[in-house]
């Protein structure tokens, strides 16, 4: 299948790597969840893979924990199947053992064969360290800790870049700050209503780390709306967030943005990101996110979201 050509239009660098990324990357953090092989579930999931594989975006971002294994199974049954399309790729995260925690240079080696015979592949140019909440910062920079793997994995060529993927910015900010990695993953840390990630992904850029922005809509509030009871980060909406929303909604409804789109595209207008990950599951919705993106929102809606001011943080790091 040849590349669309807006994809091609809008490639872009991925700070330093020598990776292309687009607009949108699709996450997979769904796929799979309790899904039985051979079961219909699985077929529905295996056709979701392979729009992915063949959509217009560059990059399918999973890891080795999601789905407890199943979204990297599901990935590779469709790439057996299907195939993946030009100027597409797959990339994953090392993560810590999921029955003992164990989160040392000889996991992550262990996390990345893992995932690629799940994937049945021979490597991938990206390879981030996932949510490095069970270990200290000294032991994971230790000379057998996590980044020492991610390190020798690196230089040996077997990935061609490292990335650390998390939320907490007290925690991820630690990492970008060692100057060992060349990508940041972060999420629903800089969106319409939370901006806690600024100073992190600032700190990535001036480091020409690229950067992924996760979680556009942080869960579901910014897809649904202030009445739809929706949750923000994993948990449930304070009043003050949902009263903040309800401000965006209307200033969304006098400039006529939908609510959704709007916080697609401040992530995808910002400087600090190159590529926005957005986790989908069903194979409709590839086409929906572009079309959003694709909404020429005008300067006056952002003039005024801006006059609302720098929204107070609701995620606790």
């Amino acid at each position: 299948m040849p590349i669309p050509s807006d994809l091609v239009s809008d490639l872009r660098p991925l700070g330093r790597t020598g990776i292309s990324v687009s607009p949108l990357t699709l996450g997979t953090s769904g796929m799979g969840s309790g899904v039985e092989p051979g079961s219909q579930a699985e077929r529905d999931a295996v056709e979701l893979a392979t729009a992915m594989l063949h959509g217009p975006a560059a990059v399918v971002d999973t890891s080795n924990v999601y789905g407890g294994g199943n979204s990297e199974r599901i990935l590779g049954l469709a790439l057996r199947e299907s195939g993946i399309a030009p100027g597409r790729q797959i990339v994953t995260k090392v993560d810590a053992d999921p029955e003992t925690g164990v989160f040392d240079r000889d996991r992550v080696l262990r996390s990345y064969d893992e995932s690629l015979a799940r994937l049945g592949v021979d490597r991938v140019s990206l390879l981030h360290l996932h949510d490095p909440y069970r270990i200290d910062f000294a032991e994971a920079m230790g000379p057998q800790g996590a980044v020492a793997g991610l390190l020798e994995l690196r230089a040996s060529g077997a990935v061609d870049a490292i990335g650390i993927a998390a939320g907490k910015v007290s925690v991820v900010g630690r990492y970008v700050e060692s100057d060992c990695f060349d990508v940041l993953l972060t999420h629903n840390r800089f969106t319409l209503v939370e901006r806690r990630a600024t100073v992190l992904l600032e700190a990535a850029r001036q480091r020409e780390m690229g950067v992924f922005n996760a979680a556009p809509f942080g869960g579901s509030l910014l897809a649904r709306g202030s009445a739809s009871g929706g949750t923000y980060a994993y948990r449930p909406a304070p009043p003050e967030l949902v009263e903040r929303v309800r401000q965006l909604e209307r200033i969304c409804a006098s400039h006529g943005i939908d609510l959704a789109t709007a916080a697609l595209q401040f992530s995808l207008r910002s400087p600090l990101v190159d590529s926005t990950v957005v986790g989908i599951s069903r194979p409709e919705r590839i086409a929906d996110l572009e079309q959003r993106r694709a909404v020429q929102v005008p300067d006056e809606f952002w003039d005024a979201i801006d006059d609302l001011g720098v929204p107070p943080s609701v995620v606790e790091d």
